[in-house]
């Protein structure tokens, strides 16, 4: 059952917070998900946190983040990794546009070899999915 009502207390402490944290892309960082909805990555414990890789940065309050599970699957938009000799997936289609006020401490900063392997593995499945390069979908008419 989720708990929302627990959430929303902790949403608002979120909010209130000062939020100033140094971070950088191809770090991972324990982070406030969330309670979320349907299939989407929730956080866990009293804090509703998860592993996430900052993807993207755009300035020094928002990224993108790619939620971390320890769900290994074969799967095209699961991207596995260690971290600290635990396996992991990157869970790239759940790329999120966050608020630096959501993370709480770094956990690693991955290789540059293994970041450009997400980042391709990510335009991979990007490209697989864009309406613009299938031929059955005319231009101008999405």
């Amino acid at each position: 059952m989720k708990n929302y009502q627990l959430w929303h207390q902790v949403k608002r402490d979120i909010e209130a917070s000062d939020g100033r944290k140094f971070f950088r892309e191809r770090e991972i960082w324990w982070c406030s998900l969330g309670e979320n909805v349907g299939g989407e990555q929730d956080g866990k414990h009293d804090r509703f946190e998860r592993p996430v890789l900052v993807f993207r940065k755009f300035n020094k309050d928002l990224f993108w983040g790619l939620p971390l599970t320890s769900a290994q699957k074969a799967l095209k938009f699961y991207f596995p990794i260690e971290i600290h000799g635990i396996p992991r997936s990157i869970i790239l289609s759940q790329v999120k546009m966050m608020s630096v006020k959501r993370l709480t401490r770094r956990l690693v900063k991955i290789h540059p070899r293994i970041f450009t392997s997400v980042l391709k593995s990510f335009l991979a499945l990007i490209n697989q999915t864009d309406p613009l390069r299938d031929p059955r979908v005319p231009i101008g008419n999405l």
